[in-house]
């Protein structure tokens, strides 16, 4: 028997094991969503799933469920791929969030409907299977109403991994009868005898005083019994759903059913971390659990963390960054609905400039901490060494470290301009190479999460050897690799090429801008440092009219993101003039291939 099962078990036997509460209703109520899929955030906004899991850890919370309750082919309309995704990201990012708390991960499958009984099965272990490969060995089929396809599943887990820990729960009414009109009894008594379960229990449709009943119905029980109610009856304002019992009467009330026996408690819908923390406070009180609510805290809290677009990098994945200039005013708005926008079309991060050509905007550290916080979009932070000294750096990496960005674009800085100078000086105290072992140093230490770093890569330089010099001290310094300048040229690409085959090890994101009319090609080949647009592209857009220089943008900028792709890590892919309707345009096309 394995030491994982072991484990299990023996926390049964010593104390009650602790559940999260209500995903889907807590990321409606954090976010102000309602109406998709919660278990679609699991790739769309991975960073917010993951801070809730860790606020119900935080709360008290021993063991969590992943964030694919309905995420099944018969609520995704057969779509098999994107189930599959949303699977092993939903297991990925709780099995990250859980591992610093020592917690348990329970694989969550809602019940399947809607389908013959053959295929009902066929859907189990479709499920299943995804969730044995990414590694799970703790599974939780909840909410059902009948037993049709659990046994024969829970047999087909054991029989891939014996050691695995299987726990079946029901949702039924007050009176004991499932919406689909079986009794508790009958069913607990069917899943119990198959020998494939290793616990059962009910939760949800009922609050807490409502499911105390159901323990009374069900008389004795073998198995390790289970309760997750809801927080109480819903109530409907404004077309949103809310609960109305406060956590104190949710957390007394579970916790005076655990003194009659009661083994696996948490909560279903409307229960937030703080129902969970009333909760265990509630059992330390009755002396039947031994650690303090609200106590719960990582082995360390500067452990390196998970950051979804260097994962991506890690396994090949191509991620796309996105550059946005920040807003030249204190209004973010408008940033925030670009944003958004590329958010939606399928963006992995992005990136926002450090006052560009040495122009005031808002900051990019500050701005960072709101993308994450608002979207859960993951942002990159671009740092120059021209406007800080030492203090200033250190505070904002401080700063980031306490935002969860994990990821920097360290770079020197543009100079300012010769007629500003008397107005505005330079610090200049570090290059770009002191930046980033500066940071990497923050790390060792532990006064901040350990960073990601990446630098500049000038593709366009004409003494591009020299470049290269350069990009190997800078990754002697601590960069784990580089954005590139926009390829607008034949010989940027030969450059890119050069710099995969000279750099290994570097993760290498290549650079493409969109050009949007021949105006801007001309502006950016004579006015712009560092970029070099070829003349075949300057005089394909002579005589263009906006939407069919919009037209030729996106189809230039996708053959130069297949031209590239043999040599890339990632796209990075530079917005011009804010439009970002057109940049997800492009992010969407590549999405496709």
């Amino acid at each position: 028997m394995s030491q994982e099962r072991m484990a299990i078990r023996e926390h049964l036997k010593k104390e009650p094991l602790v559940f999260d509460g209500g995903m889907g209703t807590y990321y409606a109520q954090k976010t102000h969503t309602r109406g998709k899929g919660v278990e679609l955030a699991n790739i769309e906004t991975p960073l917010v799933v993951e801070e809730i899991h860790t606020e119900y850890l935080h709360a008290g919370a021993q063991a969590i469920k992943t964030n694919t309750f309905a995420a099944n082919c018969s609520v995704y309309q057969g779509d098999t791929a994107l189930v599959e995704r949303i699977l092993r990201s939903g297991w990925e990012i709780a099995a990250r969030a859980a591992e610093p708390f020592d917690a348990y991960v329970f694989a969550d499958i809602g019940p399947v409907t809607g389908l013959p009984p053959a295929d009902i099965l066929d859907e189990y272990r479709f499920l299943v299977d995804i969730f044995l490969a990414a590694g799970a060995r703790h599974f939780l089929f909840e909410t059902n109403s009948s037993t049709e396809g659990l046994v024969e599943t829970a047999a087909h887990i054991k029989q891939v991994c014996p050691e695995a820990f299987v726990l079946t729960s029901f949702s039924a009414f007050p009176g004991g009868y499932t919406r689909d009109g079986f009794f508790v009894e009958e069913l607990i008594r069917t899943v119990t005898e198959s020998g494939y379960i290793d616990a059962v229990g009910f939760n949800c449709v009922s609050g807490v005083q409502s499911m105390k009943e159901l323990v009374h119905l069900l008389g004795t029980c073998t198995l390790p019994l289970s309760l997750m109610p809801n927080a109480g009856h819903p109530i409907v304002i404004d077309g949103r759903t809310f609960y109305e019992s406060a956590p104190d009467y949710f957390g007394d009330g579970l916790a005076a059913i655990v003194r009659d026996g009661v083994s696996i408690v948490g909560g279903c819908c409307g229960t937030t971390p703080e129902h969970i923390r009333a909760l265990c406070r509630a059992l330390v009180d009755s002396g039947r659990v031994s650690e303090v609510a609200g106590t719960r805290a990582a082995r360390t809290s500067l452990a390196p963390s998970r950051s979804v677009f260097f994962d991506a990098l890690k396994v090949g994945e191509i991620p796309i960054a996105v550059e946005l200039d920040p807003p030249e005013t204190g209004n973010a708005d408008k940033f925030m609905a670009g944003a958004r926008e590329l958010q939606e079309a399928g963006v992995t991060a992005i990136t926002i400039a450090d006052n560009p050509i040495a122009r005031a905007r808002m900051d990019a550290a500050m701005l960072a901490g709101r993308v994450q916080r608002s979207l859960g979009l993951e942002p990159i932070p671009h740092m120059t060494c021209r406007d800080r000294n030492l203090n200033a750096i250190k505070s904002i990496l401080l700063g980031l470290s306490a935002e969860g960005v994990h990821n920097l674009i360290a770079i020197t800085g543009d100079p300012i301009p010769t007629a500003e100078r008397d107005e505005v000086k330079s610090v200049y105290q570090f290059n770009s190479r002191k930046l980033s072992a500066f940071i990497k140093s923050l790390g060792e230490r532990g006064d901040v999460v350990p960073f990601h770093v990446f630098g500049a890569l000038n593709v366009n330089s004409i003494h591009f050897p020299s470049q290269l010099g350069l990009a190997k001290k800078k990754m002697e310094a601590g960069m784990t690799g580089f954005f590139t300048q926009p390829v607008l040229s034949s010989r940027a690409k030969e450059n890119l090429r050069t710099a995969r085959d000279t750099l290994p090890g570097a993760l290498i994101l290549g650079g493409i801008m969109p050009v949007v009319s021949e105006r801007n090609a001309r502006f950016m080949e004579s006015e712009i440092s560092g970029i070099h647009v070829e003349q075949r592209i300057i005089d394909a857009y002579h005589g263009l009219a906006r939407e069919a220089a919009e037209e030729l943008a996106v189809q230039l900028s996708l053959e130069t993101a297949k031209d590239i792709e043999p040599y890339i890590d990632g796209y990075y892919i530079i917005t011009p003039f804010a439009r970002t309707a057109l940049v997800a345009r492009i992010v969407k096309e590549l999405r496709r291939k």
